[in-house]
């Protein structure tokens, strides 16, 4: 396994604007991932995806070189991570570095830490699509998620709807957006969401917070502080 870190941060963000490096207790958002990428990656095989100069300088700052600025095309509310991460990897390898798998780490996942990180890198195998962390979900599809059929009417999603206790529905998860371990090869032949062999790692809800709107960053802030 020789693994490519890629930490993808965007200058651009609508919900929170600069949202990577806005400060929590002190730090950069940015700055909780780069700590944990460091703890598990040499410094040379860690990418900090960005548009944006000042996350570069920012990055480079906790000591992790920028060696790129990501092209516009790359930069938009469009643009998918799929392109972000392929981009990555063959920039390296213009440089003969190959790599043939890549840990990406999110930088809206403060929480998230260098043993969650390990605990996937330990269930990876060369023969499977991604490992990729989640925690159980918010809404269960057996018991209180619904859908409208044609008629407007509300159905339950998945199942009967016959359970009346959500611990008796069958337990589901959903991504949590922290680590993500992806086989370079299967990257290129499809998108992650086509990936048919995909390997979990529970993660409890208290490290699962992804920074998303102001109240997610108000909660992370409370709860480094203790105010929580």
């Amino acid at each position: 396994m020789k693994a490519l870190v890629i930490i993808p941060a965007r200058g651009g963000s609508k919900g929170i604007p600069r949202k990577n490096i806005k400060s929590i207790c002190g730090k950069p958002l940015i700055g909780y991932t780069i700590e944990v990428a460091k703890e598990i990656a040499n410094v040379v095989d860690i990418c900090v995806s960005t548009d944006d100069a000042e996350i570069a300088t920012i990055a480079e700052s906790f000591g992790i070189p920028v060696p790129f600025i990501r092209p516009d095309v790359l930069s938009s509310d469009t643009a998918g991570s799929r392109e972000v991460m392929l981009h990555a990897i063959d920039f390296y390898k213009e440089q003969g570095k190959l790599y043939d798998t890549i840990i990406l780490l999110q930088p809206t996942s403060p929480f998230r830490n260098a043993d969650d990180v390990r605990a996937c890198i330990a269930l990876y195998s060369a023969d499977i699509d991604m490992v990729v962390s989640v925690k159980v979900a918010a809404s269960n599809p057996y018991y209180n998620c619904f859908e409208c059929d044609e008629d407007g009417l509300l159905h339950i999603s998945k199942g009967e709807g016959l359970f009346t206790r959500r611990q008796d529905a069958p337990k589901t998860w959903e991504y949590n957006g922290a680590v993500y371990i992806i086989n370079v090869d299967s990257l290129r032949k499809m998108p992650l969401g086509a990936f048919p062999k995909r390997i979990m790692y529970e993660m409890p809800a208290e490290r699962s917070l992804d920074i998303d709107t102001p109240i997610d960053l108000k909660i992370a802030e409370a709860v480094m502080s203790g105010n929580i």
